[in-house]
């Protein structure tokens, strides 16, 4: 069964998350331990989603293998807070003062949570319901002032050349600044944690000074000392990294590439596990990234739309299955034309009904990792039946939900794409052949009349659609002008949606009737 499972493992058929699923249930002891983590610093945007959907796809197809899985996600909130994201800059004179503090000892300017840190973990975790995502939440402030990682930092301490020339070794410089230490301070004075330096310290106790300069904001000049039992500090990231993931007994772990490129973070986790405690570290795996208009993502600057306003424009699921459909370490490059989301909302329906059918083995590679990822997004089946261009259809030319639901036969499939047909509308985000009103003009030429008097009641869209190829024939001239005149005599230009599924929609009699 080990081989069978490893030559499964390197099935090129496979979805990613299958694949590491099957690695972990072969290299690692149970309980299987997957876990993630982010700066809550600003809104969620599709890069920050894929620190939870991600794991948490890879703990789903541990347990569709018969095994349990936990997920942990932890909400880095004692990281120092080093700017104001685009959305709070109207509070920025109010946040200001509190740059190089960590998030939590920030203070949220809405009032609706207990700090800054809190407030986006907040949306964080609503967004990871809205996908059926429900990890343990773990605060890295919780842990610290619980004492998880003192030990750890007492180590690192003691043996503070040792780890620092691992850290330069492996981070690609020659060494360590002379005031580098394992641990930040919080300045008790201040609050800041960016612009502390520990100045000596005997393994327990350490005596720090708060006087760096981070460019964006400055120590306030106060020297005091504190014991690693006031847990008052922090590990440095390329630390507190490996330290995490051994406190939870991580099976497995993914970042972004910019943490694997050669002298990145994992490299000093690596090194951390393998050199420094003689253990196996977790295993690891790397994602692309996510890019909105060929630009990288930022919380700070306000590049990319945010989760909460592209659930907006497309179900959770479209939005899951968007991200899940590439492979692992392939670039997402998120263009949010009404065009794009069109094909991606027609190539999920597709995909979800290859995964219904069953028999994904039977698939080519493509399409088998088409249909994962739609089936891992839908953990509660599908929800609706109408097609969304359907939807779009018929609204345009009925502008009333009831008889749109009349008419396509899926009621509640139709209240569920309504929000978002209108969401597209008010954004003026509606591709150009979906956006039109009926303007009927009487037929010119001979093709045109032909076509109308071969219409009848029993005609579906597919027997349309091909008649207009066979009377354009007929007539001795090319599709793409019958087609452009039909559509100028229906619309009052010269495209629009497919003329079989929309002159069944009008209704083919009506339409002879507007045309002749």
């Amino acid at each position: 069964m080990i081989i069978m499972a490893a030559e499964l493992a390197k099935d090129e058929h496979m979805h990613w998350s299958e694949s590491l699923a099957q690695r972990v249930i072969m290299e690692k002891k149970q309980p299987f331990m997957i876990t993630s983590g982010m700066t809550t610093s600003g809104p969620c945007h599709l890069g920050t989603l894929c620190e939870f959907m991600f794991p948490s796809a890879v703990q789903k197809n541990i347990i569709a293998s018969g095994h349990k899985a936990k997920f942990i996600f932890i909400a880095d909130i004692l990281d120092a807070f080093d700017s104001v994201p685009s959305v709070f800059q109207k509070y920025a004179a109010i946040l200001e003062p509190h740059l190089g503090k960590p998030l939590c000892d920030v203070p949220d300017p809405t009032g609706e949570t207990k700090s800054f840190g809190d407030h986006f973990l907040q949306e964080a975790v609503g967004i990871m319901g809205k996908f059926s995502i429900k990890p343990e939440i773990v605060r890295a402030s919780d842990l610290y002032e619980d004492g998880a990682f003192d030990g750890t930092a007492r180590d690192f301490l003691k043996n503070e050349k040792q780890i620092a020339q691992l850290v330069a070794r492996t981070s690609l410089r020659k060494e360590m600044p002379a005031d580098w230490s394992p641990i930040m301070p919080i300045c008790q004075k201040c609050g800041r944690i960016a612009t502390t330096m520990v100045t000596s310290h005997d393994g327990e106790n350490y005596k720090y000074s708060c006087n760096r300069d981070v460019k964006y904001t400055k120590g306030c000049g106060f020297s005091g000392e504190n014991g690693i039992s006031d847990h008052k500090y922090k590990l440095t990231w390329r630390l507190h990294w490996p330290a995490w993931m051994r406190h939870f007994g991580t099976s497995a772990e993914g970042a972004g590439m910019d943490h694997h490129t050669r002298g990145g973070s994992w490299d000093t986790c690596k090194e951390v596990f393998e050199s420094y405690w003689k253990e196996q570290p977790p295993i690891s795996y790397k994602f692309g990234f996510i890019l909105f208009d060929g630009k990288k993502y930022s919380k700070s600057k306000g590049i990319g739309m945010g989760v909460t306003e592209l659930l907006g424009l497309l179900p959770t699921e479209v939005l899951s299955y968007m991200l899940l459909r590439p492979d692992l370490q392939e670039n997402i490059d998120i263009v949010p034309t009404g065009a794009n989301m069109l094909r991606l909302m027609d190539d999920y329906s597709g995909a979800l009904g290859l995964f219904e059918k069953g028999g994904v083995e039977t698939l080519s590679r493509a399409d088998r990792k088409r249909a994962i990822a739609a089936g891992i997004s839908s953990p509660h089946g599908r929800r609706w039946s109408a097609g969304y261009t359907d939807v779009l259809l018929y609204f345009q030319l009925y502008r009333n939900w009831d008889a749109v639901s009349e008419k396509i036969g899926d009621k509640k499939g139709v209240e569920c794409l309504r929000p978002y047909v209108l969401a597209w509308i008010a954004k003026g985000m509606i591709p150009d052949e979906y956006s039109f009103e009926l303007s009927f003009s009487k037929a010119k030429s001979k093709a045109a009349i032909a076509f109308a008097e071969s219409l009848s009641a029993a005609d579906d869209p597919v027997s349309i659609h091909n008649k207009v190829f066979e009377t354009a024939k007929a007539n001795g001239i090319e599709p793409k002008t019958l087609f452009a005149e039909l559509y100028n005599c229906l619309l009052g230009k010269e495209k629009g949606p497919k003329i079989g599924k929309l002159v069944f929609a009008i209704g083919p009699g009506k339409v002879r009737s507007e045309l002749l």
